[in-house]
């Protein structure tokens, strides 16, 4: 069995230390007017995303020893190839996961963004492909395909890319993408990896085909492990294999009863009214992942322990992971070791606030791990 490997997460929307009304995540996009956003009141936990505290959150996740930074996509945060482009000379041997949305760019100069990408960090880029689980925002960056049709393009943008990153000349004549004579004079020595997740029958059909990695949000294991064996049933059809890994929050301290408490605390500002509002926007995703979350607890406070150790809460008004690992350090290393063995190689992880928490985990769990 290999040795499991852990990435932490970039959080490019701002930090906190208690969650509120305007956290969120995956396909939530604040759709207030710039006025109503510039007059609220920002709460006082909040940490905004500035280069300075960014460049805090990768040094640390750099010399804690984690693969990479995983830097997300969308309306609520900052664009991820400038922001780890910019992160690049503060960082020694820390990898940067970008997500990026295939059609958004067209393929070939995305070939071109990666392969200049490899080049300036010297083979520290990993991608993360996010076809989109928002309708809605997918219409604010003008994307009016639907959803069937956004993993059929995410499919046909890959193929594009990986033909780019040959170095040779190439034509491609496809539905959504066509390309004459087109070429990369200066190619990377080594394609990066690409990480894809979903639970939708395109998602695993295209993971299946394309993507060296298969994401899955941080359900109980026995779903984690069903979703898993379709995946690589998938994969061997295909005459390929590919390796798993999954994302989950983490609040993980000395003793069972303070992880705990903390994490009744980060939620502790939501009143009913609140997390009504956030679950009836996140239902409306098309996105079969994130009605799998929601399923776990149905937006009810006490169905919040869903399997040993993980917590739902974080779900309640988060968008795409909503679950943490909850317990001592001894626990959450336990859980690592339980989804490790059915054959999850890759934690992506994160935690309220991100800075303090990379140094919690990594100095706490990983001694127990490793």
């Amino acid at each position: 069995m290999t040795t499991p490997r852990f990435h932490w997460f970039l959080p490019t929307g701002g930090d906190d230390s208690q969650l509120d009304h305007s956290s969120h995540g995956v396909g939530i996009s604040d759709h207030r007017s710039a006025a109503a956003r510039a007059a609220a009141t920002p709460s006082p936990t909040h940490r905004k995303a500035s280069l300075e505290y960014l460049t805090q959150v990768a040094r640390a996740a750099d010399t804690l020893g984690f693969e990479s930074v995983l830097t997300p996509t969308g309306g609520h945060c900052q664009d991820a190839w400038l922001v780890t482009a910019a992160l690049l000379s503060s960082t020694r041997r820390l990898k940067f996961m970008v997500a990026l949305r295939p059609g958004l760019v067209a393929p070939a100069l995305s070939a071109q963004m990666i392969a200049t990408f490899q080049q300036l960090s010297q083979g520290r880029l990993l991608l993360n492909v996010v076809a989109g689980g928002s309708a809605a925002e997918q219409r604010g960056y003008g994307d009016f395909a639907d959803k069937d049709e956004r993993y059929d393009r995410a499919e046909e943008f890959l193929a594009v890319v990986r033909a780019a990153l040959t170095g040779e000349t190439y034509t491609h004549q496809g539905k959504h993408f066509q390309i004459e004579g087109g070429r990369l004079n200066d190619v990377p020595d080594r394609v990066p990896d690409v990480y894809l997740g979903g639970s939708s029958a395109a998602a695993i059909s295209v993971t299946a085909r394309q993507a060296d990695v298969f994401l899955t949000w941080g359900e109980p294991p026995e779903q984690v492990g069903e979703k898993l064996a379709r995946v690589r049933a998938a994969a061997e059809a295909q005459g390929r294999t590919v390796r798993f890994g999954i994302r989950l929050h983490v609040i993980t301290r000395r003793t069972a009863d303070r992880a705990w408490s903390d994490a009744e605390t980060l939620i502790s500002g939501l009143d009913d009214a609140t997390i009504a509002a956030r679950q009836r926007s996140l239902s409306s995703l098309e996105s079969v992942g994130q009605q799998r979350m929601l399923g776990l607890h149905g937006g009810d406070r006490s169905r919040l322990r869903v399997a040993p150790n993980l917590w739902a809460g974080i779900g309640l008004v988060r968008g795409g992971a909503g679950t943490a690992l909850v317990g001592s350090h001894e626990e959450v290393a336990a859980r690592i070791r339980e989804y490790h063995a059915l054959g999850i190689d890759e934690f992506i992880l994160s935690g309220y606030p991100h800075l303090e928490e990379a140094y919690t985990f990594a100095e706490g769990v990983l001694p127990h791990v490793n």
